[in-house]
């Protein structure tokens, strides 16, 4: 077996075997005795390789084994059926009519087109997976495009595929390295560095560990933030080096499973996982299937060397008498060295191209799956409202967020909520509702900011103008002035006890914020942070100005406005006392102490007939038992499931752990094998499809496809 070379993107400029003369008629490499130089040693050629754009392309086109790469293919086509399709919707959908946000329409792309290349492969705004439903198109340029005219298009086992030229299998591990690098670049941002991006990451139990020796604050800042950056900017490197390969695929590797339980992003994770072995030599399969028994061997793809390739080069430019089979560089191996060039500027160029994909521009750096900015802005909803119009009548309505899409990315993305608007605005002609206007009132908070708009609620996005390459005016921009707040956000909030929540909002003059006060928050008010607002009560045609520091109590269960008149942006607070909670936490807290005093004997007298479910938990059918009683058994039942599952053995842990997957992977295939039925033959009955997708989504056991670990967002239309 020939050494192991240094490589990521060396297998993008070397052949498969380093410190090799050039290969015969054969195919076969001939050993030399000739010492490598350093070159040939770390990055697997020798300068003058790439003296010239002849030699370059050589190098580009030299024999590389298929072997790695056809593990990757592999992998890349069977990892989408672990996550699989998330939504009912990737099985024909069972509401109609529905808005689709591929997030491509706008640009005029063909979405069913891309959709039909993307089944099982659901879209997200991280890693490999590009805006929308645009992984792909991507997919189809690694696999199909890169791969498959070079020498990979053979049957699935073939006996002796040929020899790879060496820039299909460069051009993957190199895309890595830009994605790891340049993710390590974003993540230099004040907002990563300083702990804001994913604040609340660290109270995930996966990071109990590390929690035994650093407090949560530190282990917030130090393990989420400061080891996600140093892996991002490590990681591609310390893949290159053979010394190096091993500790980082380790790492990598627990990185990536980490992901997978923490966020809900897909395939990503398991994509990212596929590409690491693209790191090591080209032939480690082949050398990998030489240590299985032989017993074993003839299941294994075959082990002998490749067949000899018209792709390939073999030799130099100017090596004169060529063996039989051998060729110079020709117009195929120009051109895919060309391109190889080409596609790789490109990649280290879309991240820092959105000077030009304006349109993208909503908070981050641009088309946000090009940017790479994975992980570094993280949001939260506090209101959201859809007004529409009809434009003939005058009259007003209003939706509910989210309403004919199972969608949630289009209150963070212009380009999306412009095809939602779009989209809504036909359907709402279904409804009697003529020239439809629909406006947007979407609050995020952005790495623990101020709640604050991030559209014009006074734009019509229906008739708003859009562009990828222009800058969207509906757009507000993100008031990073008021970023320094942040702290003393955080110490108003430290200073509260647990039962009182507060909400920080900070608004653009000329507009106001309509919001309603439930009647369960009976001690609510609203203080005055910065700048000056009038607040209106509706119900009474009273308004109240507020300067800096004042602050006025909100009747219950009504509505009011808050205006800000001054010049400059405002911030306020709301702070409130859920009361209904308050007075349920009380009264399990009596039924709590109730029940420890009958089962430590303290209590003599016997219990009611409508207090006996908080000692033996079963809530009898033929009563109706109170509802702090009920609400006391289920808090009960949840409890001793989680105190179970703390108690577990590892062995346990471990089967409840494959069981989640196992019920994924059943949902996953179920869901496909529906989808791929109804794209052929049409889609059935809404009632057949309805039972194929609850048998899909049976689960075997309560709550073992659970969302531990999933990082939602909170979403409130009010207070």
């Amino acid at each position: 077996m020939e050494p192991q070379r240094g490589r990521a993107a060396a297998a993008l400029l070397a052949e498969s075997s380093p410190g090799r003369r050039q290969r015969d008629g054969d195919g076969a490499p001939e050993p030399t005795q000739q010492r490598s130089s350093w070159a040939q040693r770390l990055l697997g050629f020798e300068w003058a390789d790439v003296s010239s754009w002849p030699r370059f392309v050589c190098l580009l086109n030299r024999p590389t084994d298929p072997a790695s790469l056809g593990v990757f293919r592999f992998l890349f086509g069977a990892w989408p059926e672990l996550p699989g399709p998330q939504v009912p919707g990737w099985a024909g959908g069972l509401s109609l009519p529905t808005c689709e946000l591929p997030g491509a329409p706008a640009a005029g792309l063909d979405v069913p087109a891309l959709r039909g290349h993307a089944a099982g492969c659901p879209g997200d705004h991280a890693g490999l997976l590009l805006p929308a439903e645009l992984p792909a198109l991507h997919a189809a340029l690694l696999v199909r495009l890169l791969v498959g005219q070079d020498g990979l298009e053979q049957p699935l086992l073939p006996l002796r595929p040929p020899w790879l030229p060496a820039h299909p299998h460069g051009r993957q591990p190199l895309l890595i390295f830009i994605v790891y690098f340049i993710a390590g670049i974003k993540k230099l941002d004040a907002d990563w560095v300083e702990g804001y991006s994913m604040g609340s990451l660290s109270r995930h139990w996966l990071f109990d560990p590390f929690k035994l020796v650093l407090s949560e604050e530190m282990t917030n800042l130090l393990v989420v933030h400061g080891g996600g950056l140093v892996l991002d900017l490590t990681a591609g490197y310390l893949l290159f080096f053979d010394a190096t390969r091993p500790a980082a695929l380790v790492f990598v590797s627990y990185f990536h499973c980490m992901n997978s339980q923490l966020f809900s992003i897909g395939m990503f994770s398991y994509t990212m996982l596929a590409t690491s072995p693209l790191f090591c030599s080209p032939d480690w399969p082949r050398r990998l299937g030489a240590r299985f028994p032989a017993c074993l061997r003839r299941l294994l793809p075959s082990l002998e060397p490749p067949q000899p390739s018209e792709a390939c080069v073999y030799g130099g430019p100017e090596r004169k008498g060529r063996g039989r089979g051998e060729r110079g560089p020709g117009l195929r191996q120009k051109l895919g060295a060309l391109f190889t060039v080409l596609y790789v500027l490109e990649q280290f160029f879309l991240p820092y191209s959105h000077f030009i994909t304006q349109g993208y521009n909503n908070w981050t750096n641009g088309l946000y799956g090009y940017s790479w900015d994975m992980m570094v802005h993280s949001r939260s909803h506090q209101h959201v409202k859809i007004t529409y119009r009809d434009g003939a009548t005058g009259e007003l309505g209003y939706l509910n967020p989210g309403v004919f899409t199972q969608s949630r990315r289009w209150k963070d993305h212009a380009d999306m909520l412009k095809q939602y608007a779009t989209c809504l605005s036909h359907l709402l002609l279904n409804y009697n509702v003529s020239q439809p206007e629909i406006y947007f009132d979407v609050w995020v908070s952005i790495n623990d900011r101020f709640q604050q708009r991030l559209f014009d609620p006074q734009v019509d996005i229906v008739r708003a103008e859009w562009s990828p390459f222009r800058h969207t005016p509906w757009l507000k921009p993100l008031l990073v002035d008021l970023s320094p707040w942040r702290t003393k956000l955080q110490d108003i909030e430290s200073s509260l006890d647990n039962q009182t929540e507060v909400v920080f909002i900070a608004d653009f003059p000329g507009l106001h914020l309509e919001n309603f006060v439930s009647e369960d928050l009976g001690n609510t008010s609203l203080q005055l942070l910065k700048g000056e607002v009038v607040v209106e009560i509706v119900k009474e045609q009273r308004n109240y100005t507020l300067q800096e520091g004042d602050r006025m109590q909100l009747p219950p269960g009504e509505y009011h406005k808050v205006h800000t008149v001054s010049p400059e942006p405002s911030c306020y607070m709301y702070v409130y006392v859920n009361t209904t909670d308050v007075a349920l936490e009380q009264n399990l807290t009596e039924l709590q102490e109730l029940r420890d005093k009958v089962q430590n004997g303290s209590e003599t007298e016997p219990l009611p007939p409508e207090l006996q479910p908080i000692l033996d938990g079963a809530l009898g059918d033929s009563t109706q038992p109170d509802p702090v009683v009920q609400a006391f058994v289920r808090r009960q039942q949840r409890l001793e499931e989680l105190q179970r599952r703390r108690n577990a053995t590892l062995g346990a842990r471990l089967q409840r752990f494959a069981a989640r997957k196992c019920f994924l992977f059943r949902r996953s295939f179920l869901m496909t094998w529906i989808s791929l039925r109804n794209l052929v033959l049409g889609r059935p009955s809404l009632e057949q499809l309805a039972r194929e997708v609850a048998y899909a989504n049976m689960q075997p056991e309560a709550g073992v496809a659970g969302t531990e670990g999933v990082q939602k967002e909170p979403e409130r239309a009010e207070l």
